[in-house]
């Protein structure tokens, strides 16, 4: 026994470190690393602050005076509901829920409006509600274990399956980032009344992205602060259209609450899903898990989890509440408005006879329904309901562009750390993502016209209903592991409700992608469509099924109490361990080094380790073993159970 610590041995080849510090008061926290091999490297929070990536402090106990929103912590840290302390965990969920108000969402509400009146208000509801389940996991993974999703996963997957998943939500986030791109560019034309063209649009989203750059500098809850201003230009934008218009109240609550659709088709079919895939984006879970960190909280409490956990998903459902009210203005607006309108009723009646009659040119004057899109829809309200309508549309439509913009660079940042652990600049991740969606952006506003421009926007929003399941399936995995969340892992009821919703949208992906295939003449169509069917049917099974059952390796957080680390199968373990020095501050780390297995199949030992103020558990074989990867369980049956003393 070592002055503040133990050393205590398992089996030979487990290990077991303990330690006490300062002042009465027993606080671990320890440093796990393998320097030859990446993918073991954990920080367990006990006390302390890790200064994280982007300058952010993240800390898993109460050993400084301030949390990150400012507020004293003595202030808030007091038993019951307080609104002090709502205030001091408000931010995440705001910044989250402008992903729901991006011009891909403007674009999807406006359409859905236009070509279904109110019958798909429900699916909008519905969505958001689908959309704050998604968040509340995420939520609650970064709250427990103090890491964020990506870190998760790149502890938890193989590296083919782990680089695949990556590129999925890569993808969506250049996707997401090509649509603000474009709803910026849209905008700026439409207050230029033309004389910013579109490319030139395009070409000033880089510049007023480094804007924000600029303004991140200045801290985080001002950076929170500002892009809360920007939600309450488009609530106030977007609603003095809803006022304008005027639509039928009953008919509103009919729609919200009535799930039916009365004549809809294969259209109406393919805009819902579309409202799903713009509403719940991919890489936001992603986003969310990792805001989160951002506040104090002590892990070492039950008590104070719970709290987290509560106020955080309060904050998100206010959050996301007053973006299905931003979403709903735009739907009801064009479902009141322009259900069923004809485009020479438009041009005939109405643009011609307006103050911006020389908008009128953009509508073909033919019998057939008026397609809508932001920048039709910005001069559709122009021309019923004068210029004014118009400028306050482009100014919503810009503030929702600029919102994403930075939200989508720390969504980024955040996956390629957790993926890759690779440390970019945020400058340098803005241009990698910034560049890949401004080149075909640019490409298409140079070379073709607005409608070829906004046509892209639905196309991303399916794009991102595709990759959903690619967010989804990892997040309810990981909080799903009682060995990872303990007391707040998924209950059966929740597990199998979203399970039935990830199940159904991989289905309707499926059924869209076999209705597509008919429309192309060709067999060299066919063929690689397909074979990207298949994969994409063979990976969600994988995420599924067989990625759980039988992997390498993995890093299990047993809740933030009892962190127990499973190396992969072909390394070895050896240690030296650093005498922990009494006193503030966390004690010196416990190396580990690694060197290759003669025998790959053999299973490695887990390394348990365990706080000295929480209790101990006596055994390490336990029921939830059952939800471990298979070797891992074998690990547990056979030769890594250590028999632990008693606390003294």
């Amino acid at each position: 026994m070592m002055q503040g610590g133990s050393q205590l041995q398992g089996s030979p080849h487990c290990s077991h470190t303990s330690w006490a510090s300062h002042g009465g008061t027993q606080w671990g926290s320890q440093r796990l690393l393998a320097p030859h091999h990446p993918r073991i490297h954990i920080w367990s929070q006990g006390s302390g602050t890790e200064r994280g990536r982007n300058g952010i402090s993240y800390s898993g106990g109460a050993a400084k005076a301030e949390d990150s929103s400012g507020i004293p912590w003595s202030a808030i840290n007091s038993p019951g509901f307080s609104f002090r302390k709502l205030w001091a965990f408000t931010g995440p969920g705001f910044l989250m829920s402008i992903a729901y108000l991006d011009p891909g969402n403007v674009e999807s509400d406006l359409q859905g409006g236009a070509l279904a009146g109110f019958k798909l208000l429900w699916v909008l509801l519905w969505a958001t509600v689908l959309g704050l389940l998604c968040q509340r996991l995420a939520i609650r993974l970064g709250v427990v274990t103090g890491k964020d999703l990506g870190e998760i996963c790149y502890l938890y997957y193989p590296k083919v399956p782990r680089v695949l998943l990556w590129l999925m939500i890569e993808i969506a986030i250049i996707g997401s980032d090509m649509q603000e791109v474009i709803g910026t560019a849209i905008a700026f034309s439409l207050l230029s009344a033309g004389r910013i063209p579109l490319w030139g649009g395009v070409l000033i989203t880089i510049v007023d992205t480094f804007f924000f750059l600029f303004l991140d500098k200045y801290g985080l809850r001002k950076l929170e602060a500002f892009f809360g201003l920007l939600i309450t230009i488009m609530a106030l934008t977007f609603g003095y259209e809803y006022v304008v218009v005027r639509p039928r109240q009953v008919e509103v609550l009919k729609g919200i609450f009535l799930p039916s659709c009365p004549g809809c088709g294969r259209k109406e079919l393919l805009q819902a899903m579309g409202i799903v895939g713009a509403i719940i984006m991919p890489h936001n879970i992603f986003l969310h898990s990792s805001l989160v960190k951002t506040r104090m909280i002590d892990r070492s409490k039950k008590e104070a989890v719970q709290e987290a956990n509560m106020y955080f998903l309060i904050e998100s459902c206010l959050a996301l509440f007053v973006s299905f009210l931003i979403n709903l203005f735009v739907m009801t607006v064009f479902g009141e408005a322009f259900y069923h309108q004809r485009n020479e009723d438009v041009v005939s009646v109405t643009c011609v006879n307006s103050s911006i009659s020389h908008y009128a040119s953009i509508f073909p004057t033919n019998n057939e329904t008026v397609s809508v899109d932001i920048y039709q829809g910005g001069v559709i309200l122009g021309c019923y309901f004068g210029a004014v309508a118009l400028y306050i549309w482009g100014i919503g439509i810009l503030a929702a562009g600029q919102s994403s913009t930075m939200t989508g660079t720390y969504a980024g940042q955040f996956v390629m750390e957790g993926f890759l652990q690779l440390r970019w600049s945020r400058f340098t991740r803005v241009l990698f993502t910034r560049s890949f969606a401004i080149l075909p952006t640019v490409f298409v506003a140079a070379f073709k016209d607005v409608t070829h421009l906004t046509g892209m926007n639905d196309l991303l929003n399916v794009l991102q209903s595709i990759l959903l399941p690619f967010a989804v399936l990892p997040v309810l995995t990981f909080t799903s592991l009682h060995p990872l969340m303990q007391d707040f892992s998924n209950s059966l009821p929740g597990k199998v409700l979203m399970i039935l919703i990830t199940g159904l949208v991989c289905a309707i992906n499926i059924y869209f992608v076999v209705d597509f295939l008919p429309t192309l003449h060709g067999l060299e169509y066919h063929i690689p469509l397909g074979l990207l069917l298949a994969a994409y049917v063979a990976f969600v099974a994988y995420l599924v099924g067989l990625a759980p059952r039988d992997r390498g390796g993995t890093v299990s957080l047993v809740g933030a109490h009892q962190p127990v680390l499973f190396a992969p199968a072909d390394l070895d373990m050896q240690h030296r361990a650093w005498s922990p020095v009494p006193g503030p501050g966390p004690p010196q780390p416990v190396q580990f080094w690694s060197r290759p297995r003669p025998n790959r199949h053999m299973v490695t030992d887990p390394i348990p380790a365990y706080y000295p103020h929480v209790p101990v558990q006596r055994g390490l074989l336990t029921p939830d073993t059952d939800l471990l990867p298979l070797r891992v369980r074998e690990c547990f049956s056979q030769r890594c159970t250590a028999d632990l003393p008693p606390r003294s």
